[in-house]
């Protein structure tokens, strides 16, 4: 899924894990339930398309990531709800209001929510400018990184041509991107009993259409666009469920991945740099189930 020259060894990040982890309950989003855990602390958490509301979502790989996670600012940054399955069909599991709970819980101790809308989740544009139990709602928002760089936070939605021009194609694209996951998670049931790892149907088509792969292209191009003729120095989306950071004609492109497949987020760390970390790998590590050399942890620019 990522550019060789942009991975971080695990070994790299392991080695620094003294600097990100901590275990002190008084830090913004801390909870009464999970004291006494280690923590990995960041200055901002950026993550998008969760996907609530759907079978897709991963709510308890989420779950496990707000909790073992800490922020001054946490960005929701699109399709956090799934209002287009929604309304076809409903679905809501205990544990995707447990996620509503955490990330509610968080706002009430300190961590700063901003919810930028996307195009699941556009209902919410109604109430731009508004807060509900202290999570701002956007549909862009301006993070200044600890180095100074100004970063354009939007969901991606709104540079899709697709969504803009044709969103009943986009509302077929959804329905096929649905079948391929339930037909992904039988496959992949086959694979686990032979002791096979995950294998992704969706990201393989994604990354060898040429149709697919120009339209990635094309919206990585026309976001790093946008943000150089409003001056930022780089921009942060979700939309595409591809996880990246790459540089575009001198503008930081950051893509903080999805919670149907991917499980990644975009993190900025207390001295600006930021990273998308693979929270499958994480958890792996946690659970002794691969070993550190094994795979990679953390992505960031120049690695």
């Amino acid at each position: 899924m990522f550019r060789s020259d942009n991975r971080l060894r695990m070994e790299a990040a392991t080695s620094r894990k003294n600097a990100v982890i901590t275990t002190s309950p008084d830090l913004p989003g801390r909870d009464e339930e999970d004291e006494g855990r280690p923590a990995l602390r960041f200055r901002a958490i950026f993550i998008s398309d969760l996907h609530l509301g759907t079978a897709g979502c991963q709510a308890e790989a989420l779950l496990d990531f707000l909790r073992h996670t800490e922020s001054g600012e946490l960005y929701l940054v699109g399709d956090i709800i799934d209002g287009w399955q929604l309304k076809r069909r409903w679905y809501w599991h205990q544990t995707h209001n447990d996620v509503v709970q955490k990330v509610l819980r968080k706002a009430r101790k300190g961590t700063r929510v901003t919810y930028i809308a996307g195009n699941h989740d556009e209902a919410i544009r109604h109430f731009l400018g508004l807060a509900f139990g202290g999570i701002d709602i956007r549909d862009e928002a301006e993070h200044v990184t600890a180095d100074g760089r100004r970063m354009l936070v939007t969901h991606g939605d709104l540079f899709d041509a697709v969504v803009k021009g044709a969103k009943w194609l986009a509302h077929v694209g959804d329905a096929l991107y649905l079948f391929s996951l339930r037909l992904n998670r039988w496959f992949n049931h086959i694979r686990a009993r032979l002791g096979l790892p995950y294998w992704s149907l969706a990201q393989f088509l994604k990354h060898r259409v040429k149709n697919a792969v120009g339209y990635i292209t094309h919206f990585e191009e026309a976001l790093a666009q946008e943000a150089r003729r409003r001056g930022f120095d780089g921009v942060i989306c979700g939309h595409i469920h591809k996880a990246e950071i790459r540089d575009i004609g001198g503008i930081l492109y950051c893509n903080d991945g999805d919670w149907v497949e991917s499980l990644t987020a975009l993190v900025e760390l207390e001295s600006g740099e930021l990273r998308v970390i693979d929270w499958k790998a994480i958890a792996a590590l946690q659970r002794g189930a691969l070993a550190v050399e094994d795979k990679r942890l953390a992505y960031s620019p120049g690695n």
